[in-house]
């Protein structure tokens, strides 16, 4: 399928007209609607689950040429929360995230496709560089487009994604108790982004 056909699909899967919107938009990541969950097998009996509480980032909203979007997020590695506190701070230490001397997750995309899943939804297949306990890894992430709406109160565009992966820890060098922990960990971001709030005057 044509970029412009499934660009007409998408538009048309949204109740809105393709040509309903013109010019790219720079949104902000809202950390008030975004969570960052990870799960990770425990001596292969359970899993265990977690997330982190501060993040932040900025999408390039391109809806008449999804090449040109853009996706940058941040994560906070010292809000991690797994609901212990006591791991908590063994895995901030140097055992695993080593956090004091890299205190972030970074992902910068490169590049990006707009295709379709089994479901017929838009995936953003986006190709960027990883930074986790220092490595950076090159990687694609499928990003689901849940919603684009503009917010009857505020007038603002809000736009709603999501993306499932896997990512083995062992690639960027956190190899920490490797066997009873598992190395693959399953990744989940539901985030939405809005027009950046202009900053107050000091």
């Amino acid at each position: 399928m044509r970029r412009s056909s499934l660009l007409a699909v998408v538009a048309c899967a949204f109740g809105m007209a393709p040509w309903a919107y013109a010019q790219p938009e720079r949104l902000a990541v809202d950390p008030a609607h975004t969570s960052v969950v990870f799960s990770i097998s425990h001596m292969e009996l359970s899993f265990c689950y977690g997330m982190f509480k501060s993040v932040g980032g900025d999408v390039m909203f391109d809806r008449q040429d999804p090449s040109a979007c853009q996706f940058q997020f941040v994560v906070n590695v010292g809000s991690i929360d797994t609901a212990q506190p006591k791991r908590d701070q063994h895995l901030l230490s140097a055992d695993f995230f080593d956090a004091e001397q890299f205190p972030q997750i970074t992902f910068v995309s490169k590049a990006v496709k707009l295709v379709q899943d089994a479901n017929g939804r838009p995936v953003y297949q986006v190709a960027g560089d990883m930074t986790l306990h220092g490595v950076t890894r090159e990687m694609t992430l499928p990003v689901v487009l849940v919603g684009d709406k503009t917010n009857p109160q505020s007038g603002q565009t809000q736009v709603g994604f999501l993306c499932q992966t896997t990512i083995k820890r062992s690639d960027f060098g956190m190899s920490g108790s490797l066997g009873p922990i598992g190395d693959a960990v399953g990744v989940t971001v539901s985030f939405e982004a809005t027009p950046p709030q202009p900053q107050q005057p000091q």
